[in-house]
């Protein structure tokens, strides 16, 4: 397992990420709005890299609200690794899922309980 280290982001956001089996697993902490979004970006599509990761999870478990500056960086993300990986989402609060079922990104973006359930979506 190889750790990229704890970031302290702007306004309260926090990102963690770790490398788990080949997966980058993004935590954030706080809250998704338009202030932080591109410090959101960054943390799923790290624009450094000369490859970007292509299969990612992000831990929404402790994100305690997301507006439609979130739900674009989701989207792009998903574009992003879409042809050779995957975005899953996993833990999110009520208020940040109920977000993601009303614009419909369930639909495109599989959503799961854990973190362990969206790196391992058939076990």
């Amino acid at each position: 397992m190889n750790d990229i280290p704890k970031a302290e982001r702007p306004n309260g956001l926090s990102v963690e990420q770790q490398v788990v089996e080949g997966i980058r697993v993004v935590a954030v902490r706080g809250e998704i709005d338009h202030d932080v979004k591109d410090v959101f970006r960054d943390a799923l599509l790290p624009q450094n890299e000369a490859v970007p990761p292509s299969r990612i999870v992000l831990d929404l478990s402790e994100v305690t609200f997301m507006d439609s500056s979130g739900i674009n960086v989701l989207v792009a993300a998903h574009r992003a690794v879409a042809g050779d990986g995957w975005l899953r989402i996993a833990g999110a609060q009520p208020s940040v899922l109920r977000v993601l079922l009303v614009v419909g990104i369930d639909e495109v973006i599989s959503c799961h309980a854990t973190v362990r359930q969206a790196m391992n979506p058939g076990s």
